[in-house]
């Protein structure tokens, strides 16, 4: 979970934040972008370019590399470091960048004044639209990777950083503080520094003790947003720091808010080191498994999701069909004021709904999935709430929300806040596939009905095969989520689905709920809209 929080800027008059450079793609997100790591390696592949290929590469970018120092290590600790002239740092970025378009940077080990110098120089003149840097100053192991004189070329770097993301011990090096004692003093040190350059901090509580582990994304006005998540006991944190900023660069190219990069980096991150055990890689701190979910040998295949809920929602099923409020509605049998009381909490639902879609839209990982949201958030707007106005034109009615209402749609926003991109799918798709179920069949009612069904125009737009279409469609991105999601999303997701599908038979039940607790206060129903 997150909160919010407020704090007064530190300085009178603090820099400005840094900003996207003007048309950069950016601004408008990137499915797969080019993002460069600018960073020493690690020949055991845990941390450093080789940590910063895997992360980017996890989340959907294409990584490059500029190497700015080589290590002999392992999972025990840094044996030795070699900077390589700066002048072939110089030649392997203007080389990058004058052939290849870069959606986001990430800095790594830079470890001299003359290499920060260098990338400072470079980042200057091609504005990357997007550029994170973790200060790297400690190993996991403890080794010292940086120079002390470099902390103040480290400082002047971050004129040209979007996102710096320092541990403990490292935000207390470039404040020239003591190390921090707990998460608040951790950040109160993020907010000086946040505030003195004009740079977002994300301030990382994984070195304090505790059960949870605290993170907080500090801007440089004093906002601040505060993540939590289950500390997981591990020794295999080999390249967490390095990781964890590749995938917000990569992230934030795609996603173009930082609190929604960071928060599914961290939980990308905490799977990740759930799961680091099972690489069993080196006698120290091992590396955390980056690819947790291509090698998920559970992912399911085709459309087996989809169909395992489907049978789990089987009660569900079964129990909008025996609700009064369909039965009457296929006999024609159902009172104009439950009709008019589920057509207006439609209505108010509907608009909820539509910010929802859209913000899956947002979240979707492809332009195709994006329009498909975005369409879907259009026409609730458009049409769908068209057509409730104007039958609401004949059945006046009380348009306050009522309690099921509200239940649902606060299910369906904090999902679609606080939940994964396949999260927020799930919790989206009741609406669409059990209502086409309802449809079908009342439908089918309808067309062997005999006489004047007094709701057969609003029966007859349950045959719309648009909409089956985009229920189909809708299936099949759940099941592409659950292919890509690990284990523990794919159990997220399953609980979204359970809870909206179960507040589909809420909401169908709804209007006789109301009016039987209104009969039962002895109110006239005629007295609903005075």
């Amino acid at each position: 979970m997150e909160t919010l929080l407020s704090a007064p800027p530190l300085l009178d008059s603090p820099p400005p934040a840094r900003e996207a450079s003007p048309g950069s793609r950016q601004q408008r997100g990137v499915s797969h972008p080019r993002v460069l790591s600018i960073a020493g390696s690690d020949p055991s592949g845990g941390a450093g370019i080789q940590a910063d290929i895997k992360a980017i590469s996890a989340h959907g970018g294409y990584a490059m590399a500029a190497l700015t120092a080589l290590t002999a290590q392992n999972t025990t600790g840094v044996h030795s470091v070699h900077v390589p002239p700066v002048a072939f740092l110089a030649e392997q970025l203007e080389a990058i960048s004058a052939d290849i378009d870069i959606d986001a940077v990430k800095i790594g080990m830079l470890g001299t004044a003359e290499v920060m110098t260098v990338v400072g120089d470079w980042l200057a003149r091609t504005r990357p639209p997007v550029v994170v840097l973790d200060p790297v100053m400690v190993a996991t192991s403890g080794d010292e990777l940086m120079a002390p004189a470099a902390r103040q070329g480290l400082l002047r770097l971050l004129e040209s950083t979007h996102l710096v993301t320092p541990n403990i011990l490292e935000l207390a090096v470039l404040l020239g503080q003591p190390q921090a004692k707990n998460f608040d003093e951790a950040l109160g040190q993020g907010l000086q520094l946040a505030a003195a350059h004009g740079v977002a901090v994300l301030v990382k509580g994984g070195h304090l003790p505790g059960e949870e582990c605290l993170d907080a994304l500090v801007q440089h006005d004093g906002t601040v947003e505060v993540f939590t998540a289950p500390r997981v006991d591990t020794p295999n944190t080999h390249g967490t720091g390095c990781s964890l900023s590749a995938a917000v660069a990569t992230l934030q190219a795609q996603k173009g808010d930082w609190a929604v990069s960071v928060r599914h980096a961290k939980s990308w991150l905490s799977v990740a080191l759930e799961t680091a055990h099972e690489l069993n890689v080196g006698e120290g701190a091992g590396p955390i498994n980056h690819f947790h979910a291509l090698w998920d040998s559970a992912a399911p295949t085709l459309d087996a999701f989809s169909q395992q809920l489907w049978q789990e929602c089987e009660v569900q099923r079964e129990a909008i069909f025996g609700l009064d409020f369909i039965k009457e509605l296929a006999a024609g049998t159902l009172h104009s004021d439950h009709f008019a009381y589920y057509l207006a909490q439609d209505a108010l639902y509907l608009s909820t709904y539509s910010r929802v879609l859209a913000r899956a839209s947002a979240l979707a990982p492809t332009e195709v999935e994006q329009k498909f949201w975005a369409g879907g958030a259009q026409n609730c707007l458009e049409v769908e709430l068209a057509l409730h106005r104007d039958w609401l034109s004949h059945y006046p009615t009380d348009m306050r929300q009522g309690p099921v209402t509200k239940h649902y749609v606060d299910h369906l926003q904090g999902v679609a806040f606080s939940g994964s991109y396949g999260e927020v799918v799930a919790a989206v798709l009741p609406c669409y596939w059990l209502y086409a179920e309802v449809g079908r069949v009342l439908h089918q009612d309808y067309l062997s009905f005999s006489g004047e069904h007094p709701y057969g125009t609003w029966l007859a737009t349950y045959a719309d095969d648009d909409f089956a279409q985009a229920t189909e469609t809708a299936v099949a991105i759940m099941d592409a989520a659950a292919r890509r999601g690990s284990a523990r999303e794919r159990e997220g997701m399953r609980a979204a689905f359970a809870h909206s599908a179960q507040y589909e038979v809420d909401f169908f039940a709804a209007p006789h709920s109301f009016f039987d607790g209104w009969a039962a206060k002895s109110a006239p129903i005629g007295a609903l809209g005075d």
